[in-house]
């Protein structure tokens, strides 16, 4: 398949910039992957949509307020730090803008004083290795000076850093967040717990190779970015039993999905255990685990749209993204959800 094949034409305008209050009020569309039928629901209805014994599987992952601004110690100038992931303690590898203030042996202050940095070495690709200094928690300062790295198509500032975490998030370490599940409340996920629907956990560091383009004409010969998951216990078990007794393993989110199909690709079966996965589903995948997928909709050209489209056949995605379009849905990170069973 050609990239070109998962290219649909959004308004600007249906872009969501902000997210919609309460979490659960957002719009749903129900997709049949067998039939193709589209139905207009709430969020807050899903609880319609599932079944005693069926399963979901969210990813607990917690984004970190990783985008810092500092002030170069020699001259003053003002760079972006964007904190990419952690290597040791308190080094890290960043992304720094402008990269030309941060070569290496540059220091920066954070926070009129709470931080500071020193940049240890320039990697081939332009990515930093940044040493930290601060009195406190390196994670409490990050926190008090830190703001969330939306993505690039979100220009609104964000006013409660919490809207950007799920209500579940547990597992620091994401750059971007897990937006499937943006949409739960805690009451909601009580009251899908009282319908006698399990909800188990994945952890999946998001990474922001999750907004690389696809810049290749033949989908195949896409690299996919790396990132690191863990599956519990059990979560394990949870799934495992699910299927011996006939239920439903439905993924909330991409992340999820990627992070259960890994395991069964590599294993052969879902069984507690961590490690990296960089792997890309696009039609033509037999999926192993899953029998259901909420999720947002994604990028044009995207391995997320991809992967949805192996999930429910292509057709019947580019039509659902045609109507959620026509009915002007809203998009992307803080944009309506979408159910596919």
């Amino acid at each position: 398949m050609k990239t070109s094949d998962f290219y649909y034409d959004l308004p600007k305008e249906l872009i969501a910039q902000t997210p919609v209050e309460p979490r659960d009020s957002s719009r749903l569309m129900l997709l049949d992957r067998n039939t193709g039928e589209i139905d207009h629901k709430h969020f807050y209805d899903i609880i319609d949509s599932l079944n005693p014994g069926d399963l979901l599987v969210a990813n607990d992952s917690r984004v970190l307020p990783a985008r810092i601004y500092g002030i170069k110690d020699e001259t003053g100038a003002r760079v972006e730090f964007l904190l990419l992931r952690q290597i040791t303690g308190n080094r890290w590898e960043a992304l720094c803008k402008p990269g030309k203030k941060a070569k290496e042996g540059a220091s920066f202050t954070f926070g009129d004083g709470l931080l500071k940095a020193t940049v240890a070495e320039v990697k081939d690709d332009g990515n930093r290795i940044v040493d930290f200094e601060c009195d406190e928690n390196f994670f409490s300062t990050l926190d008090k000076i830190g703001q969330m790295p939306l993505p690039p198509y979100i220009t609104e500032e964000l006013k409660d850093k919490e809207r950007y975490q799920t209500v579940y998030s547990h597992e620091l370490g994401s750059a971007a967040a897990p937006t499937a599940g943006l949409h739960f409340t805690k009451e909601l996920m009580q009251r899908i717990k009282d319908k006698g629907v399990n909800i188990a956990y994945v952890t999946l560091h998001v990474g922001l190779g999750t907004f690389r383009p696809v810049k290749v004409d033949d989908v195949t010969n896409h690299k996919m970015h790396s990132e690191h998951y863990e599956i519990p216990e059990e979560t394990a078990r949870l799934i495992n039993e699910t299927k011996k007794n006939g239920g439903r393993v439905i993924a909330v989110g991409t992340t999820s999905c990627r992070t259960l199909e890994s395991v069964a690709t590599f294993y052969g079966e879902i069984k507690p255990c961590e490690g990296f996965t960089d792997i890309f589903i696009y039609p033509g995948y037999e999926f192993k685990v899953l029998d259901g997928l909420i999720t947002n909709f994604h990028l044009p050209e995207s391995t997320l749209i991809m992967l949805v489209s192996a999930f429910a056949g292509y057709d019947n995605v580019m039509n659902a993204y045609k109507t959620a379009v026509e009915e002007k849905y809203r998009f992307f990170s803080f944009g309506d959800a979408m159910f596919i069973s």
